[in-house]
């Protein structure tokens, strides 16, 4: 029986069967992942004419790829004679798509380039009339968005108040482009939404992360005491996105009062960049290690998490894979970038304190639900202490779930007629 899918979704609570109910698993692939702009890359991933990557939108599989002409292209990965998908590997670059089962041939932008042995097909197929399927592409400050649906709003006008958080991330880069240093994936026994409600919420930060936190120098620990901090705040901004703040002064890194001392951890790295950099530039490059002073959730599937890109993929009501991409610095010092790929690692690896400790909750949070699906999920935290900022954007404290609260409100109104 369908579900009142309006009643499983209150203002400070939603229902357990969000987690485990495989029907509304299918309608949300059909409701949001096809529906809405899906982030598919990264445009340091394809920054050569030829090059390529597959990806995800939902549980289709798609190619991205760059044209002779430079044009951003994503194509369905499916070959319009049998089916087979027309590209295997992760990455690569190439002049096209040939499919291994009877090599039907596609160019860059999907354009229906050969059919081997044709005479069968004569006054029966123009391969104009066969290109593979494209999305609807767009970019934003690099970031690559896709979508099935031909009468989507444009990508500007979706990711609304997201934008300036996204322009701020993008200032990590101290004055060099953000490239894609590398990623790895691995798969948790979980609703995807589980993992889309973790971005945002601080509040367990302290209680799952006490390992990481008794593994890093004072410093830096200190710099995320958010419990405590009152500069640490959660804002929605519409559209299911949402940001939350830890670190306030670093949340615009092109601001700089002066007062922050450099970390000594950083000592070898200001010997290093001292040799060849003014003293203003060594500062500057240095503040960014750790990344922008925040995490932004891009509804449905994308996370911009102070220095990496957390990337979500549903498998199936209760599997979900994730993707963490580390980030550099394109043309930048070489030791600046190893540097940042040791963070990424110490706490997001495949072998950090992080990820690990994250996927035991959400696997807990999943076993328990299934326990009990007649009980609600609660996401009243912060309720009584969000108010509007000067924009007009529920605001409240970082460990409070003012963006679980924005998110949910977004799926409500794309699963029901309200979107």
């Amino acid at each position: 029986m369908t579900p009142d899918v309006s009643s499983l979704v209150e203002s400070d609570r939603v229902a357990g069967t969000l987690y485990t109910d495989p029907d509304l698993f299918e309608r949300e692939m059909d409701r949001i992942f096809h529906s809405t702009w899906v982030w598919v890359a990264h445009e340091s991933e394809i920054a050569k004419p030829g090059d390529f990557r597959t990806a995800w939108v939902g549980r289709r599989p798609v190619i991205v790829s760059r044209d002779r002409r430079g044009g951003i292209n994503v194509l369905l990965n499916r070959c319009r004679h049998r089916g087979a998908s027309v590209c295997d590997v992760p990455k690569g670059n190439g002049n096209g798509f040939t499919c291994p089962y009877h090599a039907w041939s596609y160019a860059l932008d999907g354009t229906l380039r050969g059919i081997p042995y044709p005479e069968g097909y004569e006054d029966v197929v123009e391969k104009k009339d066969l290109p593979l399927q494209r999305l609807k592409v767009a970019s934003y400050a690099g970031m690559i968005f896709a979508s099935f649906n031909d009468d989507i709003e444009p990508l500007e006008d979706f990711l609304g108040g997201a934008r300036l958080w996204i322009d701020r991330f993008m200032k990590q880069g101290a004055g060099y482009p953000i490239k894609v240093q590398g990623e790895h994936r691995f798969r948790f026994n979980g609703n995807w939404k589980i993992q889309l409600e973790n971005t945002t919420d601080w509040y367990h930060f302290p209680i799952v992360h006490r390992s990481w936190m008794s593994s890093v120098d004072a410093e830096t620990a200190s710099m995320l005491s958010i419990m405590t901090d009152e500069t640490a705040v959660t804002h929605a901004l519409g559209n299911g996105h949402s940001v939350s703040v830890s670190v306030a002064e670093h949340v615009d890194l092109d601001v700089d009062d002066g007062t922050e001392k450099l970390q000594d951890r950083f000592s070898h790295i200001v010997e290093e960049l001292s040799k060849d950099l003014p003293p203003e530039r060594v500062r500057r490059i240095v503040r960014s290690l750790h990344g922008a002073g925040f995490n932004l959730n891009l509804f449905p599937n994308v996370a911009m998490s102070m220095a990496f890109f957390r990337v979500l993929r549903p498998l199936s009501v209760a599997e979900t894979e994730i993707r963490h991409v580390a980030l550099g610095l394109e043309g930048g010092p070489e030791i600046v970038n190893r540097e940042r790929l040791r963070i990424h690692e110490h706490f997001q690896g495949p072998f950090g304190f992080g990820s690990p400790d994250d996927a035991e909750a959400w696997n807990r949070v999943q076993r328990g639900v299934t326990g009990g699906t007649d009980m609600p999920i609660l996401v009243n935290r912060g309720l009584g202490r969000e108010k509007p900022n000067d924009l007009g954007q529920p605001t409240s404290h970082a460990t409070d779930e003012t963006g679980m609260r924005e998110a949910y409100a977004m799926w409500k109104r794309m699963m029901t007629d309200g979107n």
